[in-house]
């Protein structure tokens, strides 16, 4: 593999964990909100033998410490590639890392070559579809401070997805979701940072906005919120691409990782 750098970058009193690898066209990884940093082992590798590959650990998640006060993801993209002197980059994103992303873009539309988003969904998209089961009982979770059943509840509905049981997903990244998540959980504990309020006008009124190549991946596994936002993008985002990769849910890339790299390379070889 490429030579990796590792570094905590001083941003808004906060210290983000980062690892950069590869030469050529900067493409940065932004992960979801039941992850970290690692979510992108099976990626990060791979595309650093193509690009200058770049992911880190947002405020509270992984070896990022939260902080005391107001923050933005999309802010805290736009300093660390200050920092790193990075002008224009190829953005991914999954989950909440995805909203960062179009939000960022959004902000700095030309700083962004290309968008590449995974179960993902603009802020401010409100659709009207069933919520999954678990829903309800994390909440009651969440009310008895049960933090291991809230861990459980939330691996089952975003990385076992719907209509499939623990004991038939690969066990090895199974465990590897749940220490993530663990992770992410243990730093909400500490109730440091606030998100700033989401744009206004909100990213899904904006999504016109976008003009640049648009992948948008996700699993037929994934909540039905996410399905449904997939295709809201796809109408909206003028000559948006579509991949779904059946029987995954909200990771994709942790579960058919061959397949997801394949889908982005092809992706950013036609760029």
């Amino acid at each position: 593999m490429a030579e990796m750098k590792t570094g905590y970058a001083p941003i808004g009193g906060a210290k983000l964990y980062y690892e950069v690898a590869g030469r050529g066209h900067p493409l940065v990884m932004v992960h979801a909100g039941i992850a970290d940093h690692t979510m992108w082992d099976d990626q990060f590798t791979e595309f650093a033998r193509h690009y200058r590959t770049i992911r880190f650990d947002n405020r509270g998640y992984g070896k990022t410490e939260p902080v005391d006060g107001e923050f933005a993801i999309h802010e805290d993209i736009g300093a660390l590639l200050k920092l790193l002197s990075v002008d224009k980059t190829y953005l991914m994103g999954c989950s909440m890392g995805g909203a960062a992303c179009i939000d960022f873009t959004l902000q700095y539309p030309d700083k962004v070559d290309a968008l590449i988003l995974v179960g993902s969904g603009p802020g401010g998209l409100d659709l009207d579809v069933p919520m999954p089961p678990q829903f309800a009982e994390i909440e009651q979770a969440s009310k008895a401070g049960d933090w291991e059943r809230i861990n459980d509840l939330e691996i089952q509905v975003w990385f076992d997805g719907q209509g499939r049981t623990p004991d038939q997903m690969d066990a090895a990244q199974r465990t590897h979701a749940l220490e993530m998540n663990r992770r992410v959980l243990s730093h909400e504990q500490k109730g440091l940072g606030k998100r700033k309020p989401p744009l206004n006008p909100s990213a899904t009124e904006r999504l016109g906005e976008l003009h640049l190549p648009v992948l948008i991946v996700y699993g037929d596994r994934d909540t039905p919120y996410t399905q449904a936002a997939a295709d809201y993008m796809e109408q909206h985002i003028r000559g948006a691409k579509k991949a779904l990769m059946p029987n995954t849910a909200h990771l994709p890339n942790m579960e058919r990782p061959a397949e997801f790299n394949r889908i982005v390379l092809d992706f950013l070889g036609s760029v």
